[in-house]
């Protein structure tokens, strides 16, 4: 039989590529979003009222920290990515803006 060291996983192999796992964390965090806007969203019946209450800010309160962390681990990806000049890691990071933006269409179709 012979042994596989983990010095032998090549570079693009799945659990060897960081992309593939960045995606997924961005997948994970749009969910997290979405998840945590929804309390926010508007009930059926009123829906084309306009709010007097604090829900916009409350909303702004819960999915800020979530923004903000996947925007800095978002800006350092792509930092990562135009150093290194890898074209194939360019075309999944193009990805991300696609999720966070279904994201957003989700949330904001509900209000």
């Amino acid at each position: 039989m012979q042994q596989i060291s983990l010095g032998t996983m090549n570079r693009k192999s799945l659990p060897g590529r960081p992309d593939y796992v960045l995606i997924a964390f961005n997948l994970i965090g749009a969910i997290i979003y979405v998840r945590l806007a929804s309390p926010s969203w508007a009930i059926p019946q009123e829906r084309g009222l306009h709010s007097q209450t604090a829900e916009p800010f409350i909303w702004f309160l819960s999915v800020m920290p979530i923004f903000t962390i996947f925007f800095f681990v978002d800006v350092v990806w792509d930092g990562l990515i135009l150093v290194r000049r890898q074209r194939r890691s360019e075309y999944l990071w193009l990805l991300t803006p696609l999720i966070w933006l279904a994201a957003a269409a989700t949330d904001f179709a509900h209000h």
